[in-house]
């Protein structure tokens, strides 16, 4: 019988510490490829307090080919005019974080009212200061093109804000040449509470609110909801488009980046392209 301590003896010898490695292959050649993400390379700006987007936003956009990529910003957690404003300044520092050093064809700002406050123009200045040629969108951006790409004017808006910005919002709708005749808010500032807002609420919102005859869409405003989920449902069940934040700024960063392809799960929007 061989000993343990023979059985050790004749064991061969293994790379370690003052070992030479038995094989060692140095300057091996390689290929590349384009990368993850050759269709669309998506960079997201999420809110530092944000539970949602990031989730819908992976959700939606687990497709071949198209990548992710995210960074976060520092931000208050109580949402009113003064508090979305001071926001500006987080935004090129965000955008320098996102892959640097690599090409994106989108770069999407994660916050609804915040994108209206600053002003998506200005939104687009602060992104461009770190990615002085890519492609731009905000909730706001993205909500107009899918309304417009979905023929939609006369709007339901529903929103979780405080008056001083629930306001705000209905009147800069308005002013893109959308009517706004049926408005819900849930009057909450504290975006911590916005993101447990549970589907369940938001689905009946859409049903007493959306399914009036004074309106052919339906909005739901704000990242921190969990809409994108529940819209080809809800579509169904009152016979209009639907769409939220999320799911309005997925899309158009699909179609800003090229990819024209519908995506099926996720209501009349995905089956649209971007003219």
């Amino acid at each position: 019988m061989t000993s343990a301590k023979t059985a050790a003896a004749a064991a061969p010898a293994t790379a370690g510490a003052g070992v030479a490695p038995v094989v060692e292959k140095k300057g091996m050649a390689y290929e590349m490829d384009d990368g993850l993400g050759p269709r669309a390379r998506i960079g997201l700006i999420v809110l530092a307090g944000d539970q949602t987007i990031e989730h819908d936003f992976r959700n939606i956009l687990a497709l071949p080919d198209v990548a992710l990529y995210e960074s976060r910003h520092a931000c208050d957690l109580e949402v009113n005019p003064e508090t979305l404003k001071a926001m500006e300044s987080e935004i090129a520092p965000a955008t320098e974080l996102l892959v640097p050093g690599s090409g994106l064809d989108v770069v999407a700002y994660g916050c609804t009212s915040g994108g209206m406050v600053i002003g998506d123009e200005t939104v687009f200045a602060r992104i461009r200061e770190a990615r002085p040629d890519v492609a731009c969108t905000t909730p706001m951006t993205s909500a107009f093109a899918a309304l417009e790409a979905l023929g939609a004017r006369r709007i339901c808006l529903i929103m979780p804000y405080i008056d001083s910005v629930a306001d705000v919002m209905r009147a800069y709708v308005q002013e893109r040449g959308f009517e706004v005749p049926v408005v819900g808010s849930w009057s909450e500032s504290d975006d911590r509470r916005v993101a447990r807002i549970s589907p369940d609420t938001i689905r009946r919102a859409v049903r007493e609110l959306g399914a009036s005859d004074l309106v052919d869409a339906v909005f739901v405003a704000c990242t921190s909801l969990r809409v994108a989920e529940i819209v080809e449902e809800m579509e169904a069940e009152i016979g209009k488009p639907v769409t939220g934040s999320n799911h309005a700024m997925a899309w158009h960063c699909l179609r800003l980046a090229g990819y024209q392809d519908e995506v099926p799960g996720f209501g009349k929007l995905f089956r649209t392209r971007l003219d």
